[in-house]
């Protein structure tokens, strides 16, 4: 990082008036503030950040007088744990570099945090151990982790055995002879059930009870007969909304419609598909010289997303009170599931087509287990799920599913469409349901700038749709470049109205 590197920086704090999530400035004179450790955890837990030191927010970021630098510099060495043991404040420690810069007559001392490696998350604050130490970053602010962001980042990598564990109360009178008749049929002819001869092996095999004959979670879930009888938020909860955004705190609610999706997961997933179509619109779409009627958003996309969320979501104790929400408003449906993005998947390869299932028991009696209607549950657990429905949307001429990945959540928004769509309309640069070639971190970065201007701010939506690229990828490369300094934000990150541009000065930004 180069003294030069500091200014569209500091330009864009003042103009915001604040600093944000990917910066952190504090004054620290004589001494490093306490608060600084917050920060180191909360951009180590997060996608890294910079902080600097020697600056005063109050004073719109001017130098402070008489900074030392030095002083604060061998504070913060200490603190992070590359000095006297003793004097350790924050673990594990992410990997940094400090920079001394000059600003306005002034030195300044930038310190950049790394991403902490997944398998090591959280970072805390060690003094306040994991629970009370622990940060993330919102905006201008450091946050504590909440316990099942804290439960998240500790089992990001640990094969999960929560729909495996026995759940206390239930027993075989508890699960349906019906479903586990269908079960059977269907995976008769597997090696699964090969030599299995009583039924109770049968149920062993496919992870129905365990080893000691009681009933598992996995198990309840596919073949029990009222699985929220132990577990009342275990189901979807359908709304519909009249307006484009949910009704504010200590307002009314009225839904125009509201389903609960109960039962054994089969049920769940058919009612849940089924209300969230009976409050679509049908559109018309021309073909050839006719025109046929279909729903809004196509159904194979629905039914994706809702397995997604049934298969994926977090069933550990710390979770099973929430439930699996879907939201329909006039413009879009989301679908939110406890439980973030698991097993090294990141929004970046999301689509791979490689799948990482945390609940593999679930997703095995889920390819087993036919629908009520007769049909099969879709969940292959082979990867395909996400490019299908990209694919699907495309072919609509709709906007991609938007995927948001908290720590403990997951979210996919699905946009509904309009009035008339015309056959196999392409995107723009991109063939409805063609694979676009990958690009390395260098041609992201030269694409972003060469659609960028210094003047006009683009949207990350225009961003990608100028380079027929995937949103969500073309959001990840936009955060390095703003956290770089080679491109402006023009508002804070959860400002719905975030644009971005080049920075407006004489030489081209430098990069890091």
């Amino acid at each position: 990082m180069q003294d030069n590197d500091l200014i569209p920086i500091i330009e864009r704090l003042r103009r915001q008036h604040t600093d944000d999530e990917l910066v952190e400035v504090k004054a620290c004179a004589q001494t490093l503030s306490s608060e600084v450790w917050e920060s180191v955890s909360a951009f180590a837990n997060g996608f890294g950040g910079l902080i600097i030191l020697g600056l005063d927010e109050t004073e719109n970021f001017k130098p402070v007088k008489d900074f030392s630098i030095d002083k604060v510099r061998d504070q913060f060495v200490t603190g992070i744990g590359d000095g006297d043991p003793s004097g350790v404040r924050i673990a594990p420690p992410p990997h940094y570099r400090l920079h001394r810069l000059a600003f306005e007559d002034a030195s300044v001392l930038a310190i950049e945090i790394e991403e902490l490696e997944a398998e090591y998350k959280p970072c805390y604050i060690a003094a306040r151990g994991v629970v009370g130490g622990s940060y993330k970053r919102i905006d201008d602010k450091d946050v504590r982790l909440s316990p099942t962001e804290i439960y998240a980042f500790r089992n990001f990598l640990k094969p999960s055995i929560a729909d495996r564990q026995s759940v206390e109360g239930a027993s075989l009178a508890d699960l349906s002879p019906e479903l586990i008749e269908k079960l059977f049929s269907a995976a008769k002819d597997t090696r699964a059930l090969k030599g299995a001869d009583s039924q109770n092996e049968k149920l062993m095999r496919l992870n129905v009870i365990d080893g000691k004959g009681n009933v598992t979670l996995a198990g309840l879930l596919a073949c029990g007969n009222y699985p929220q009888r132990f577990f009342p938020k275990l189901l979807i909860d359908v709304a519909v909304h009249p307006r484009n955004v949910k009704a504010a705190s200590g307002t009314p609610v009225n839904f125009l419609d509201r389903v609960l999706c109960e039962g054994p997961i089969g049920e769940v997933f058919e009612t849940a598909v089924q209300a969230i179509k009976k409050n679509l619109r049908t559109v018309s779409m021309l073909k050839g010289i006719g025109r046929i009627d279909e729903l809004e958003i196509p159904e194979v996309v629905l039914r994706e997303a809702i397995a997604n969320a049934i298969v994926h979501r977090e069933y550990d104790a710390y979770f099973t009170g929430q439930a699996i929400s879907v939201d329909i408003y006039p413009d879009r449906v989301e679908i939110a599931n406890p439980g973030g993005l698991w097993g090294g998947k990141t929004l970046a390869n999301l689509g791979d087509n490689t799948s990482a299932c945390r609940n593999a028991s679930l997703m095995k009696l889920m390819s087993f287990m036919p629908l009520p209607s007769g049909e099969g549950m879709p969940a292959e657990g082979n990867g395909v799920g996400i490019p299908r429905m990209r694919s699907e949307m495309a072919s609509r001429a709709l906007a991609e599913p938007d995927f948001d990945a908290r720590i403990d959540g997951f979210k996919v928004t699905l946009s509904r469409a309009g009035a008339e769509i015309a056959e196999r309309q392409e995107r723009p640069n991109q063939a409805a349901g063609s694979r676009l070639p990958k690009w390395t971190s260098r041609q992201w970065r030269e694409s972003i700038l060469a659609v960028l201007d210094p003047d006009e701010p683009m949207s990350i939506h225009d961003i990608a749709q100028a380079l027929g690229r995937k949103y969500e990828n073309t959001r990840v490369y936009i955060k390095e470049l703003v956290h770089s300094g080679e491109v402006v934000a023009t508002a804070g990150s959860h400002d719905k109205n975030r644009k971005y541009l080049l920075p407006n000065r004489g030489t081209p930004p430098l990069s890091r």
